[in-house]
């Protein structure tokens, strides 16, 4: 697919959003699915599969056997609450450009074999799952990047405890995906999620 949409396949939910550039989502059997993208002047993108109605408590497998980030691309934990209206990334991987940019880390949780800055950026009048608004970030990012080819887990609840921790609260859970996300950057991915 290579026109925006949202949708089931294979027993899993399925997001692609871009907002120009040449790119297209190929879904795969059960929890796979592949990318490549060509995102030229600053063009953005989201694609993704996982849950239609996210979790805090989900533990997520994934193995990427494909990661090319290009400039500025991550492999992501992605998904979006209400009330608070908030975009949360738990990161993997990430290519030249290290997320979200120059913030300061406001502490550290470590899981699952790696440790993870966290940070809390803000978005005004900003495209949003109802539409334009202003709402936080809630970031937890790597230190190392994961590497590709193996299995790998995402605790979910042990990044949505730190950042309770610091007074981030997530609302009323909407889609929950494991994503490649580009911005301006050509690359491609192929990998496969599922709950554990």
């Amino acid at each position: 697919m290579c026109n925006n949409g949202t949708g089931t396949h294979g027993g899993f939910f399925y997001t692609f959003w871009k907002d120009g550039g040449t790119a297209c989502m190929t879904l795969g059997a059960n929890g796979n699915y592949s990318t490549t993208y060509n995102l030229s002047g600053n063009r953005n993108l989201v694609a993704g599969k996982g849950w239609q109605t996210g979790s805090t408590s989900r533990r997520i497998g994934y193995n990427a056997g494909v990661f090319n980030p290009g400039s500025n691309s991550y492999l992501t934990l992605y998904g979006w609450s209400t009330n608070p209206l908030v975009e949360y990334y738990v990161v993997e991987n990430w290519g030249g450009f290290t997320p979200p940019g120059n913030t300061q880390a406001a502490g550290q949780v470590t899981t699952d074999g790696g440790t993870y800055n966290l940070y809390r950026t803000q978005r005004v009048n900003a495209p949003s799952i109802i539409g334009t608004a202003t709402f936080y970030q809630y970031w937890s990012v790597r230190t190392s990047k994961a590497g590709t080819g193996q299995n790998r887990t995402i605790t979910f609840a042990n990044h949505v405890n730190a950042w309770r921790n610091r007074g981030w609260n997530l609302g009323s859970m909407n889609y929950q995906v494991m994503a490649t996300e580009g911005f301006g950057a050509n690359g491609s991915s192929n990998l496969t999620v599922w709950q554990q």
